[in-house]
């Protein structure tokens, strides 16, 4: 799995934190998603997802390899 953020767009609701925070994190400054890691393995892939899919800026792409 690979994940990347897709432009400026994150509006810094902090739901993919909540979902995996082993992967997503806050930017301390201006609030926006940070990957902490962009190919997580593979146990992570359900939380990953769902973090994917409760986006509301639906900026986070995930791409399942």
């Amino acid at each position: 799995m690979k994940i990347t953020i897709e432009g400026d767009a994150c509006i810094c609701s902090g739901s993919c934190v909540l979902e995996c925070p082993e992967v997503f994190g806050q930017d301390p400054v201006e609030g926006t998603v940070v990957v902490l890691n962009d190919t997580p393995s593979n146990d992570l892939l359900d939380r990953v997802l769902a973090a994917e899919n409760n986006c509301p800026a639906q900026v986070i792409i995930v791409i399942v390899e």
